[in-house]
């Protein structure tokens, strides 16, 4: 497995045409227009894992990037999705559709549980301890150490296994439908976030 680190864009046709790519985000803290994306995770489920890292006063162009994000055939696989789809489209500009969250099937199917983290879906799933040692490390820095770099890139790495196993769980519950409904809305649940709508139901009585 190798990391690749590149500045402010992918490059062109990294990806396989139609290739659905797992997505993560690394950003400066939680409120999403004050704490700027600083990282930008990718993975296509084979060996390497690619991080599109942003500067400080970045104007956030990146056409490849943009563009692969914003391809409708390919799904876009995340773990909390909510989060990292409000992050891309108010510093990218794009809607990084049609979606996957793992989180999501998780709370679908491991009922029995309230434990959703990634940690634990990736150590019950797949048999694998993940490290979250850099989860509050400084992701503005202009330089990211190699452990930060793993951390980045182990994030994106088992979102595709991950998906084959909560799909099977998905369909014994009979459950895909309403996975893939949720999914569908995930988008616009990122823009009520964006729109000040962060912990309002709106679709509750009161």
């Amino acid at each position: 497995m190798t990391v690749h680190l590149h500045e402010e864009d992918l490059p062109a046709n990294l990806f396989a045409p139609g290739a659905d790519i797992a997505v993560d985000t690394e950003t400066m803290g939680l409120l999403t227009p004050r704490d700027r994306l600083c990282v930008v995770q990718l993975s296509d489920g084979g060996p390497d894992e690619h991080l599109v890292r942003f500067a400080a006063g970045s104007e956030y162009a990146a056409p490849n990037l943009k563009a692969l994000l914003a391809d409708p055939q390919r799904v876009k696989l995340y773990h909390f999705g909510r989060f990292d789809l409000a992050a891309i489209r108010h510093y990218l500009g794009v809607v990084a559709a049609p979606v996957y969250c793992t989180k999501i099937a998780s709370r679908l199917v491991r009922t029995y549980t309230d434990r959703h983290g990634l940690k634990e879906l990736v150590r019950e799933l797949l048999a694998t301890e993940l490290s979250k040692a850099q989860q509050s490390s400084d992701w503005g820095s202009p330089v990211l150490s190699d452990a930060q770099k793993e951390y980045a890139a182990s994030d994106v790495r088992y979102l595709h296994a991950m998906r084959t196993e909560l799909d099977k769980r998905l369909a014994r519950e009979g459950r895909t439908a309403l996975a893939q409904a949720c999914f569908d809305f995930l988008p616009h649940r990122a823009e009520l976030d964006l729109a000040g709508w962060p912990e309002v139901d709106i679709f509750a009585h009161a």
